[in-house]
């Protein structure tokens, strides 16, 4: 049986006075932040993004209590991280690792990317 495409995702809570500046951060570096609660993939999104919450604090025991109203977020790699159907390159990880500690006191995340259905991002028509 084959698995469905899927997108390589980073789980993590984000303090939302961070939360623009560190979306434009890592736009510039290729990787698209995608709130939880407003995903395309999401029927449901709020609830949805309740859950993630919910799962990310409850595995913390406590450890996370303080980013218990923060923002649920997927970060996915863009185009330039792929070359073709390679696995995605462990520098990948490495500049997303390095940019969440960046933010260290505003982020919460465990090492280890998720998978998703693709996140398809709209493209510009060029003429």
């Amino acid at each position: 049986m084959m698995r469905e495409p899927h997108e390589n995702v980073a789980t993590v809570l984000v303090d939302p006075r961070v939360l623009p500046q560190l979306e434009v951060h890592l736009m510039s570096l290729d990787l698209r932040l995608w709130p939880v609660a407003t995903a395309p993939i999401c029927d449901d999104g709020p609830r949805r993004a309740f859950q993630v919450r919910r799962r990310l604090l409850i595995g913390k025991r406590g450890a996370w209590d303080d980013a218990a109203d923060w923002t649920p977020v997927w970060i996915a790699f863009g185009e330039s991280w792929y070359d073709g159907a390679e696995p995605l390159p462990w520098s990948a990880h490495q500049v997303l690792y390095r940019t969440l500690d960046q933010y260290a006191d505003h982020v919460r995340y465990r090492l280890g990317l998720g998978g998703v259905p693709r996140l398809e991002v709209p493209h510009e028509r060029t003429a």
